[in-house]
C-alpha cells in the first residue's frame, strides 16, 4: 500500500510569520500520524516551514522544485525532485497529493487551489479571509474549508481519508 502523500502549498518569500507558524505546526502533525508532506521545495515562507515542521514530527519530505537542478532546495526536504517546469510544476504538486492544504495565498497558491479544484482534490484553506474563502467557494459545489488550527486539518484529512473522499 502506498503512503499518503499530503500537499501543503502557500506562499514563498511573502509569507506572512503566522502563515509560516501554521505551515510548520502542520507539517509537524502529518508528519505524526505517519502520512508524507509534499511542498514546492523552496527553502521560503509555508514551503520551508511545512517541511521543518514534518522533519521536527520525525517525517518523510518530498519537495517539487521548480527549477531543474536544487536551486533554493530547502535543506529539509528528503526527497528533492527537479521539474525544470517553473509554475508548471504546481500540477504535479497537486495531483501528487490526496489533500491540497493552501496555508495563506499568493499567485502560486492560487493556482494550485484552482488545479485542486478542476482536478477534484479535496482543499482545505487555512489562513486566508472570508472573502479569499468565499471566492474559491464560488469555483465548486464542494465545500470549501476554513480550518484554523493545524491539528482540526488534521482531523479533517482523516475523515476525508476514512471516508474515502481523498
Amino acid at each position: 500500500m502506498s503512503k499518503v502523500v499530503i500537499g501543503v502549498m502557500g506562499p514563498g518569500e511573502q509569507a506572512t510569520p503566522q502563515q509560516t507558524a501554521t505551515a510548520y505546526a502542520l507539517g509537524q502533525g502529518i508528519a505524526q500520524v505517519g502520512w508524507v508532506l509534499l511542498t514546492g521545495g523552496r527553502n521560503a515562507g509555508v514551503m520551508a516551514a511545512a517541511s521543518q515542521g514534518a522533519k521536527a514530527g520525525g517525517g518523510l519530505t518530498i519537495g517539487i522544485l521548480p527549477s531543474a537542478g536544487p536551486v533554493d532546495l530547502s535543506p529539509a526536504v528528503d526527497i528533492p525532485i527537479m521539474t525544470g517546469l517553473g509554475q508548471g510544476r504546481n500540477l504535479i504538486n497537486v495531483l501528487s497529493s490526496r489533500v491540497v492544504v493552501a496555508c495563506g495565498l499568493g499567485p502560486g497558491t492560487a493556482s494550485e487551489i484552482a488545479l485542486a479544484i478542476k482536478t477534484q482534490k479535496p482543499v482545505i484553506l487555512m489562513e486566508m479571509d472570508a472573502a479569499a474563502v468565499a471566492f474559491w467557494q464560488t469555483l465548486t459545489p464542494s465545500p470549501m474549508l476554513k480550518i484554523d488550527t493545524a491539528s482540526e486539518a488534521v482531523t479533517h484529512i482523516q475523515g476525508l481519508l476514512m471516508a474515502g473522499r481523498a
